[in-house]
């Protein structure tokens, strides 16, 4: 299986925290290249309060305005006619403030006063793929400082894991990709050598606790030992691949998410963001 080295450049990238350099675990070459990587302690993110009052918020005919469905003045008509709900009821009121962590409707479609937002983080270890607080260090505080558009992760990486994670707030794009998926290339070492049997039956196909399995590619890591292995899978979950591995009887070891569709780490440090450039946000629509 061969890397792809190549994506195009985004914005000034960022950073969550120090920068205290280690030397990478990565080992091999094609298709998986050495990185140096960062030791990143997150910046908590602080955000407005879930207890904000309604009076603390943005008027709705303005949170309309700013989605790009009208002017102010038209969408206090469409307020009045009952077009517009707000956490599932219709507000009639004029001047009703929202916030922006409300589901706001405009005739029954959900509707978002921000531009669309797309960040790509090469993730440390230690930091768990949520948006709750109570998790301890999370991946929103390595991105806490990357926008103020309200973005989210697609697709999980275990607390341990690395690598590529991919934050937008383009709720048309999440719901695209966790329909149909999103290749996501794996570099996974694990504590024995893969047999070429297992590696063969992974490449077929498996069925685990009677539900089945597919990858699109698996391959040993060129010039590596046997126990380092590449996988392509669409499954956007971040249990999929130690229960592959845990099936056949091996405990993985590390596991690196090293492209993304078409967005590789290339000049992206561990630890640090970058915007997407409109070339890569654009190839997501062919996919």
């Amino acid at each position: 299986m061969s890397r792809q080295d190549s994506s195009g450049k985004g914005k000034a990238s960022g950073r969550g925290g120090d920068n205290t350099r280690k030397r990478s675990s990565a080992r091999g070459n094609a298709p998986f290249k050495k990185e140096n990587t960062n030791k990143v302690s997150g910046r908590q993110n602080t955000g407005g309060s879930k207890s904000a009052k309604k009076s603390d918020g943005i008027r709705l005919n303005k949170y309309i305005s700013n989605s790009g469905i009208c002017s102010r003045r038209e969408a206090d008509t469409y307020i009045a006619t009952g077009l517009v709900t707000v956490n599932g009821k219709i507000v009639n009121e004029m001047g009703y403030k929202v916030q922006l962590s409300d589901d706001v409707r405009f005739d029954g479609r959900r509707i978002n006063p921000e531009p669309n937002t797309y960040v790509l983080l090469n993730k440390p270890k230690g930091f768990a793929t949520t948006t709750s607080d109570s998790k301890g260090n999370t991946v929103m505080d390595l991105v806490a400082n990357a926008t103020s558009a309200r973005i989210t992760p697609i697709g999980r990486l275990g607390r341990n894991a690395t690598g590529l994670l991919l934050f937008t707030n383009d709720d048309k794009l999440k719901e695209k990709l966790s329909k149909k998926g999103m290749s996501r290339l794996f570099h996974i070492e694990l504590d024995k050598n893969l047999k070429a049997s297992d590696l063969q039956k992974i490449s077929e196909g498996l069925t685990i606790e009677g539900k089945e399995v597919m990858v699109e590619e698996v391959s040993y890591v060129t010039n590596a030992p046997k126990r380092e292995v590449g996988l392509k899978i669409k499954h956007m979950g971040n249990s999929v691949i130690r229960n592959i591995f845990d099936h056949l009887g091996y405990d993985v070891v590390r596991v690196d998410c090293v492209t993304i569709a078409h967005l590789t780490k290339k000049d992206l440090p561990r630890g640090n963001w970058k915007h997407l450039t409109k070339a890569e946000i654009e190839l997501f629509e062919m996919l």
